[in-house]
């Protein structure tokens, strides 16, 4: 009965213990995940063009999977080899013989030589297998991403050979870490061979010198058998712990980036944007030779409308990214109600603006849950009037399932227009301070740009709003407008003073008009 007792008093520890542990593993997953998700999010652009998506999701996945296995099983195998190594020392010394567990133990530290060169390269090998990982990500998101233009373009067997060659180099060095894995248990064998032999022949000139029994002896080798799963288990760690610290230099190198624009140390407190300024504000991009923005000034009033125009590549979209602060802004160059915007907190900044920017962000859910990621708790007449005023009311009415209506992955149940008019609607229902718009408009027809401006200057009434746009006609009401040519202010004025200039405002602007003019007279023909 005592022995049952204590058999089922075992079977609970170890239980305890084995789910504790595991359990912690799954807790350090789950805790560097959220880790590197936060830390991610405040890092600014830089740093995700020099890193793929790929890689980062192999750092939240395969990456921290590693660590949490060195957390759990890492650490139970090194408890199995310093437990189970001392208990059966121990019993040599007491049992047998010190001087014959000192000779059978020679041959350990080349053991420890062998496991910690193989987890070096294992260490090595694993890093190599991890970034070719990233780069099967990278090309599957790709591959998935655009399989629209693959078809179109009948590329799907190139692309499924390049995809092949990706997948066969993480196979290539998967194997290779396979292979050093694979050396550890026979390497072992070897050593405690060599320790059997020892212990055989040393034991035997013991036995002969009166120091030992022969049954000592028997019951040294069988200790000595009691030491090969400690053995294994020692290189199992060695292997195991050699991944968790290649995967812990390679999340260490993301955590070590620091975001490029970071809280000021001497905030200044602004309660609303009574007005925007730059003044003579210049901006290189990292590693660029020559600036994308220079001298650029200008002052706009609460409620007012900024236009900003010009050839593709002038620095339109660089102009507005200064306000959302992407990248250090120039000091001393930017102000928002008369303060440096360098000393204006982040969160301060972007609880004042919208941004509706060229590229949207559609998630794969519904319609009503992609315009209310800025606002949660908007009610439903917010959410009507927000879809209303980007006249996208017209084309939900004609859904079968209107707002809960799944849009896909990336939109891919919606046309470029209605995209573009659900990114707006997502904008104005957070109804803030100051609306960017990045040739947000350039995917409607004139019709509907029209109809969403003036809906836009009704309802935002002393806000203000900045739009970068190709088609003119989109910023003819504005308050100020300003040509950009090679990251320079080439005109400005109002639409009337840029007209009466005769430059390349002028220019564009009666040549789109004679577009739009043609385009109807086509619509007209095509309608008869």
């Amino acid at each position: 009965m005592l022995l049952v007792g204590l058999a089922l008093l075992t079977y609970g520890l170890v239980y305890v213990w084995i789910t504790t542990l595991f359990g912690n593993s799954v807790l350090v997953e789950k805790l560097l995940r959220g880790r590197l998700l936060a830390h991610l999010t405040v890092l600014r652009p830089s740093f995700f063009h020099k890193n793929s998506t790929g890689g980062l999701m192999a750092l939240a996945t395969n990456d921290v999977l590693a660590i949490g296995n060195t957390a759990g099983y890492g650490v139970m195998t090194l408890v199995n080899t310093l437990v189970g190594a001392s208990v059966v020392i121990v019993m040599m010394v007491t049992f047998v013989s010190f001087k014959l567990m000192l000779a059978a133990l020679l041959p350990l530290p080349l053991l420890a030589f062998v496991i910690i060169k193989l987890g070096g390269k294992v260490r090595i090998r694993f890093m190599a297998a991890q970034a070719a990982f990233g780069n099967m990500n990278d090309h599957a998101l790709e591959s998935i991403s655009g399989i629209r233009v693959i078809r179109s373009y009948v590329q799907e067997n190139a692309d499924l050979a390049a995809f092949g060659r990706v997948t066969e180099d993480v196979m290539t060095k998967n194997r290779q870490v396979s292979l050093l894995n694979a050396m550890f248990h026979p390497l072992i064998s070897i050593i405690v061979g060599i320790s059997y032999t020892i212990s055989i022949g040393f034991g035997s000139y013991l036995v002969l010198e009166n120091e030992i029994m022969i049954g000592q002896l028997l019951t040294f080798n069988i200790y000595l058998g009691m030491l090969i799963w400690p053995m294994i288990s020692f290189g199992e760690f060695i292997n195991v712990l050699q991944r968790g610290t290649a995967s812990a230099d390679r999340l260490e190198k993301a955590f070590d980036e620091r975001p490029d624009v970071t809280e000021p140390d001497n905030p200044l407190s602004v309660d609303i944007p009574a007005s925007v300024s730059f003044n003579r504000l210049s901006f290189t991009y990292p590693g660029a030779a020559a600036p994308s923005l220079s001298g650029i000034s200008f002052r706009l009033e609460r409620g007012e409308t900024l236009g900003i125009v010009g050839k593709t590549g002038s620095g339109k979209s660089t102009l507005l990214k200064q306000l959302l602060r992407q990248y250090p802004v120039q000091p001393n160059a930017a102000y928002i109600s008369e303060a440096p915007i360098e000393r204006i907190p982040l969160e301060r900044m972007r609880e004042w603006i919208a941004y509706v920017p060229q590229e949207h962000l559609l998630l794969s859910k519904s319609i009503r849950d992609n315009i209310a990621l800025g606002k949660p708790d908007a009610t439903d007449a917010e959410m009507d009037k927000a879809v209303a005023m980007a006249s996208f009311d017209t084309d939900i009415a004609g859904m079968p399932e209107g707002l809960a209506t799944i849009v896909g992955e990336n939109g891919v149940m919606l046309s470029g227009g209605q995209k573009q008019r659900l990114a707006i609607a997502r904008a104005l229902l957070v109804d803030s301070e100051m609306l960017l718009f990045d040739d947000s408009l350039s995917a409607v027809d004139a019709r509907t740009e029209s109809r969403i401006l003036k809906a836009i200057r009704r309802e935002r009434a002393g806000k203000t709003t900045f739009i970068t746009t190709h088609r003119l006609s989109a910023v003819s009401h504005a308050d100020w407008i300003l040509v950009l040519e090679g990251g320079k202010v080439l005109e400005e004025g109002t639409h009337e003073q840029l007209m009466l200039l005769g430059g390349w405002y002028k220019q564009q602007w009666e040549r789109q008009q004679m577009e739009a003019s043609l385009e109807e007279q086509g619509d007209e023909h095509g309608d008869a």
